[in-house]
């Protein structure tokens, strides 16, 4: 076998040069990311250790679990104390004020605060607009030591930053972990039963994943993939990602948000149909997703997962199973553990403590939130074991950022029921609701709604939108919640 022409043998080793300068290029670019991340780290971390401590309040959940009236009513019942007898350091009295300062990041929008407390707690109380974007919030408390210390030292700042971001972005986090592929093959799982999905379906069957990449049947198809998505949202389905796809801001019609699933195809060419949205989904990850991450997700201490339970389980078991699923995948991506000085020096954040929040608790009388809360810790049980496993601290509880209802009692076939009664947020009528008897053993509603049941069999369980309601808070009253204050005992008050 003769030799190779010296050309050739020079264009390879050209070649293969470049693929290796890339790869080096590459890795030298993640290394110096590394780097400058353990040095903010380290920065933050002794400025922390030696100065005033920092704690990093992560808020987040599925859409319509009300990340932004939780936020709201926290950093208002923190202003004015006078509902949050379930801290330990208010009860105390050890905090001198709290007081709301400029986030310490120039870059990340502030958090509405003031705007959505209006809406709130105005003469006409509304819901405020859904979260759209990260944001955070920085509250500082001015803390007097416990004990002895307390009457020899002066009080300590302590600030808690809180970082707000959208339900469908941190649905992405799942992304991470998978291929185009498996992705791909998981989405056509769920659609098969969804009516929202024909439209897509058609036009997914109308291409073949090896024909030649062309623009304008990339943009239809994932124009056609974005309606599909908004449909599902809005029927109270839980897992549409990507996430950016409902919510594009300046990305919107770029490539990175242009491709959408297609069936599997074997070894499809380098200019198919296929590798193309092969390539745009790798890139989405990594300039979307990863970045997301590295700048917001994975710098919390504490998390707070709002899930809307309740809502889930009036769909019906699918809507349940489907929100299962849809936890599981999003949990998957979080990095739970002890937070001690020299862990984090040399590791990084970790997060510490996790709070499940099963929200809209003032939707039934309070007998049934232990059903509740028992519901949510089996729906997140398998994340929950594997936070608890690496050293996080994890709790499940039921609450109400802002209480909207008022218990009652009605007699009804000779049975004294329990409800809650509240303003329809619909027709403006006041009304009566009882939600159904929540079972106290989870599997009854988890394992059919794992076994693929179409309704729940034994109870009918119905749920109503109420509008806030007219509020006159008392000087030093925040607005009315359920729990609120031992969420934040359990996030911040071991640090107070």
């Amino acid at each position: 076998m003769g030799k190779a022409p010296l050309w050739r043998a020079v264009r390879i080793g050209t070649i293969l040069t470049a693929v290796e300068a890339k790869k080096g290029s590459r890795v030298i670019g993640e290394l110096a990311d590394s780097i400058a991340r353990q040095v903010d780290n380290l920065t933050g971390t002794v400025s922390e250790a030696f100065m005033e401590p920092v704690i990093r309040v992560g808020v987040t959940g599925l859409a319509r679990a009300g990340k932004t009236v939780f936020i709201t009513s926290l950093v208002a019942n923190l202003l004015n104390r006078g509902r949050m007898g379930g801290m330990a350091v208010e009860a105390q009295g050890r905090i001198e004020a709290a007081y709301l300062q400029p986030q310490p990041d120039d870059t990340v929008p502030r958090f509405q605060f003031e705007e959505h407390l209006s809406a709130l707690t105005g003469g006409n109380p509304y819901w405020p607009t859904s979260t759209r974007t990260v944001s955070e919030l920085r509250l500082s408390l001015r803390v007097k030591p416990r004990g002895l210390l307390g009457g020899l030292s002066g009080a300590r700042i302590v600030h808690v930053d809180i970082v707000d971001y959208p339900g469908e972005w941190l649905l992405d986090l799942g992304l991470m972990s998978k291929s185009y592929a498996e992705w791909s093959d998981d989405v056509f799982a769920r659609l098969a039963r969804r009516a929202e999905a024909t439209d897509f379906l058609k036009e997914a069957e109308s291409v073949q994943g090896d024909d030649p990449f062309e623009e304008p049947a990339a943009q239809a198809l994932a124009a056609s993939f974005t309606a599909y998505l908004t449909a599902a949202r809005d029927a109270g389905y839980y897992d549409c990602t990507p996430g950016r796809f409902l919510l594009p801001g300046a990305l919107e019609g770029s490539p990175v948000l242009t491709f959408a699933p297609l069936a599997i195809v074997e070894g499809a060419g380098r200019k198919s149909l296929w590798r193309e949205m092969e390539r745009r989904y790798e890139a989405y990850k990594s300039k979307v997703v990863t970045p997301f991450f590295r700048e917001h997700f994975a710098k919390i201490d504490r998390q707070v997962v709002l899930i809307d339970a309740l809502g889930a389980i009036h769909k019906g078991p699918e809507a349940l199973e489907d929100m299962r699923r849809a936890m599981s995948d999003i949990l998957s991506a979080f990095k739970p553990g002890q937070n001690a000085f020299l862990k984090r020096l040399f590791m990084g954040r970790r997060v510490e403590k996790i709070l499940f929040a099963a929200t809209k608790a003032d939707h039934l009388h309070h007998v049934q939130h232990t059903a509740l809360t028992g519901i949510v810790e089996a729906l997140v049980r398998a994340a929950s074991d594997r936070a608890s496993f690496a050293g996080a601290e994890v709790r499940a509880m039921s609450i109400a950022a802002l209480r909207a209802t008022e218990e009652a009692e009605m007699r009804h076939d000779g049975e004294m029921l329990k409800l809650v009664r509240g303003k329809l947020l619909e027709s403006g009528k006041h009304a009566a609701l009882y939600a159904g008897a929540l079972p106290a053993d989870p599997s009854k509603l988890l394992q059919p709604a794992r076994e693929g049941a179409e309704r729940w069999l034994e109870e009918d369980y119905q749920i109503m939108n109420f509008a806030p309601a007219v509020l006159e808070l008392a000087r030093g009253d925040g607005p009315p919640h359920i729990r609120l204050d031992r969420a934040a005992e359990f996030l911040i008050g071991d640090r107070l």
